[in-house]
């Protein structure tokens, strides 16, 4: 039985932006974009209370709050609060894996320090980070990735939630399937209409029945319902591409369109690109049409991608007339490969909950 804490950082950007400037405290502010356009890459918990969220557009962001203070984003910032927090992890554990600049998961199953509780570590690893950078985590605490995850979020922001052994078919059963960690949105809403509304729908369809609606994915909706995730810390992990995508509620019939619903997608996709340490040569173009086939194409130049423009301009040069379907195309998505990391990732070097 392994030991699992999810550490995630609390409107992380935002908070930083607060924290470094005390007139933003309590204030609605969003990071990225501006009022003019763009897209919100962050928003403090004042900002969000009026609906404002990331990957929003900026237009609309102050069209529902128009009191956002629009800031602009300071990576540099970021990643030197997320080298500190990484250096109070390492007091507990090389077994560090993390997902981006303000979320990690832990294996603490042996840790460095006298401490057996993995509940104890997490209030403890809270503390030293308000102590040292003046922000608020979440912790959620398990016996795997999966439902340390999802209780990292029940109780944010500065929240503490344990899953149990003894408790975990419980918790999954009642969980709201919206809150399970990989099913999204869009297939959240295809199980609703399958009848699939808690983790205790879920559990009751057999194997065969996921895997014939969901493909790959409905292995992983089977065990997950069951709290079976193997899946180990990978403290090693690099990044083999950077992307993002949406899914449209009606289908994208023109290339205006398109190129419409590719801005904000772009500019998502190179946000996540500033924030990685390594840089790439290749842009990819997924896109899936409404009877679901689904096409990649992608382009490579000879130097690594600088700028956002340089991701338009070869987005751009995979569009024409071919790509259009009269099934409509219902997602798109951008990746940008050929990563080259700029420096090494140091090395990451009955249980008690």
């Amino acid at each position: 039985m392994r030991k699992i804490i999810h550490i995630d950082m609390d409107a992380f950007y935002a908070s930083v932006e607060q924290n470094d400037d005390p007139d933003l405290r309590g204030k609605p502010v969003a990071v990225g974009g501006h009022k003019e356009g763009g897209v919100v890459a962050a928003a403090s918990y004042e900002a969000r209370k009026f609906g404002v969220k990331s990957a929003l557009s900026s237009r609309i962001a102050a069209r529902l709050c128009p009191q956002l203070i629009f800031v602009k984003p300071r990576f540099d910032r970021y990643k030197e609060i997320s080298s500190e927090i990484r250096a109070i992890f390492h007091e507990y554990t090389d077994l560090i894996e993390p997902l981006s600049l303000d979320e990690a998961y832990l294996d603490i199953t042996h840790p460095k320090i006298g401490l057996k509780s993995a509940t104890l570590i997490a209030i403890d690893i809270k503390k030293k980070i308000k102590d040292k950078t003046g922000l608020i985590a979440s912790a959620g605490i398990s016996f795997n990735k999966f439902l340390a995850k999802i209780a990292s979020d029940i109780e944010k922001p500065n929240g503490l939630y344990v899953v149990l052994p003894e408790n975990a078919a419980v918790f999954i059963e009642k969980l709201p399937i919206k809150k399970f960690h990989g099913i999204g949105r869009v297939t959240a809403e295809k199980m609703k209409h399958a009848g699939i509304f808690t983790g205790k729908d879920l559990k009751a369809k057999t194997l065969d029945d996921l895997c014939l609606r969901y493909g790959k994915q409905g292995n992983y909706y089977y065990h997950v319902a069951r709290g079976i995730d193997h899946r180990p810390i990978l403290p090693t992990r690099k990044r083999k591409s950077i992307s993002a995508e949406n899914t449209f509620s009606h289908h994208l019939m023109t290339l205006a369109d398109i190129l419409s619903h590719l801005k904000p997608i772009t500019e998502e996709v190179f946000r996540r690109y500033q924030l990685q340490s390594a840089q790439g040569r290749t842009i990819s173009l997924k896109i899936k049409y409404g009877n679901f086939k689904q096409i990649t194409r992608s382009k490579s130049q000879k130097e690594v991608i600088l700028n956002l423009s340089e991701i338009q301009v070869l987005i751009r040069s995979l569009l024409n007339e071919d790509l259009l379907h009269e099934a409509g195309i219902r997602l798109l998505g951008i990746g940008i490969s050929n990563l080259q990391f700029k420096k090494v990732v140091d090395p990451q070097m009955s249980i008690e909950f």
